[in-house]
């Protein structure tokens, strides 16, 4: 129960941050270059709530017990 309390947990930073750096790419048509674009997701908290989700996703299916 506690591996899959974490997946879960890992499982909803990864798709609060990747639906949050996917709706800050509207900012690419209102003439924001990709530098630009990069350059401001690379400050907001919440975009690495991404990564860090996919490294709890990892962790988690790593350490779970294998029983074959």
């Amino acid at each position: 129960m506690f591996y899959i309390f974490w997946f879960l947990i890992g499982f909803g930073l990864t798709v609060t941050g990747g639906v949050t750096i996917i709706s800050y790419m509207n900012l690419l048509p209102a003439g924001v270059s990709w530098l630009e674009f990069f350059n401001f997701i690379m400050f907001r908290i919440e975009c690495y709530f991404f990564p860090l989700g996919i490294v709890i996703m990892l962790f988690v299916l790593y350490r779970y017990p294998n029983k074959f």
